[in-house]
């Protein structure tokens, strides 16, 4: 059959088919507007992570967060993406099971099997910027102008979205209360070793002096001191980091590496200072014996000095950051009542049906209207 002859076919029964297009629509209508549950979701939105905020504590860097200045890479488009994987966890889901008894809602035996039905219905978003959009779809049941409420069931759609921020919330700030804790516990533990040698030096210093009386050095000699024991501080804090990191990341991480690096070059510029390499003003290889031993003891009390200070305020920033009870995530909207459905459309889906029924009864005219002819052929040539 030609174009033509099927067009001809069309307008010919033009009638019919729109007949039954046009009720078939309004049947669909009718079912989607009265019988078909309706969907409701509402998204909170969430700030991505501020980097700047969460540096600063040998705690942070079991999160990797000191190195931002030594690697490259979108941080904050990272740790969007960390919290929606947390977001996917089965934690978060059982933390809003739990808060609304979601395992008769869903009819479920169990809170583990509630989670993975809740997860289901769940809508996660990241946008180029890193803002995470989260929301949960819930469903009325049929028939939803008789036997549901509809603003109850988008009230309840908000408080879910909003549960899920909470949930967030939640397992973040035990995350980095925990880590908090691993560091504080390994800092405690430094500083009762840096403690026991800063008194054994002070005492060692003390003796000296009393042995030999007053002794004086240049102010050079004790400019290099400093410079000394900020950079065994220096040293003594990178390999903390390089202790707290182990326990978490693999050798061959880059962060591993990078944090290796710098202790490697902290040692090297400690060694040109004690062999007496000529950018320095003067080495201690070079002081009278006398002189020496005292800088030697200087040193070391300035070094255990130095060190147990960084000690010190690393202890107190990891035991705040432990206690502290404060959000971790930032909310930029909160959910709130969906004004509209998400599902179903149906002006948009009673149009698209009404189309598939008019494209569907032109099929099954022009095929009946074809087998007619096939017919009538045949009993001509008969």
């Amino acid at each position: 059959m030609t174009y033509h002859e099927i067009l001809n076919i069309i307008l010919l029964n033009i009638r019919k088919i729109l007949k039954v297009t046009l009720l078939s629509s309004l049947i669909l209508f009718l079912i989607l507007f009265l019988i078909y549950p309706v969907t409701y979701n509402s998204p909170a939105t969430i700030l991505p992570p501020d980097n700047e905020n969460q540096v600063g504590t040998l705690g942070s860097l079991l999160s990797g967060q000191d190195f931002s200045n030594l690697l490259t890479g979108d941080m904050s488009s990272a740790n969007s993406q960390l919290y929606m994987e947390i977001l996917k966890s089965r934690s978060a889901a059982e933390y809003v099971v739990n808060k609304y008894d979601l395992v008769d809602y869903y009819n479920c035996d169990n809170v583990y099997e509630a989670a993975d039905e809740l997860t289901k219905h769940l809508n996660i978003e990241i946008s180029k910027e890193g803002i995470v959009k989260v929301s949960v779809n819930v469903s009325t049941s049929l028939i939803p102008l008789i036997f549901d409420d509809k603003d109850t069931v988008k009230e309840f759609s908000a408080k879910l979205s909003n549960s899920y921020v909470e949930a967030l919330d939640s397992i973040n700030r035990e995350k980095l209360s925990s880590k908090a804790k691993k560091a504080r516990e390994y800092i405690e533990d430094e500083l009762v070793r840096t403690r026991a040698s800063l008194d054994s030096v002070e005492i060692a210093l003390m003796n000296f002096q009393e042995r030999n009386k007053a002794v004086s050095l240049p102010e050079q000699i004790s400019a290099a001191i400093d410079a000394a024991a900020k950079l065994k501080a220096g040293i003594v804090e990178t390999e903390m980091q390089i202790g707290l990191l182990k326990s978490n990341l693999r050798e061959d991480s880059k962060e591993l590496i990078a944090v290796r690096k710098k202790l490697n070059e902290l040692k090297d510029q400690y060694t040109r200072m004690e062999l007496g390499n000529q950018d320095y003003l003067l080495a201690f290889s070079e002081v009278p014996e006398l002189g020496k031993q005292l800088a030697t003891l200087l040193r070391e009390v300035k070094i255990q000095n130095e060190v147990y200070t960084m000690l010190q305020q690393e202890y107190y920033k990891e035991k705040i950051q432990e206690n502290k009870d404060l959000p971790t995530v930032e909310v930029l909207d909160k959910a709130i009542s969906p004004l509209k459905a998400s599902s179903p459309r149906v002006v948009l889906s009673t149009i698209t049906g009404g189309i598939f029924i008019f494209i569907l009864m032109s099929f099954i005219v022009i095929l009946g209207e074809r087998k007619t002819l096939l017919y009538k052929n045949k009993n001509r040539s008969e």
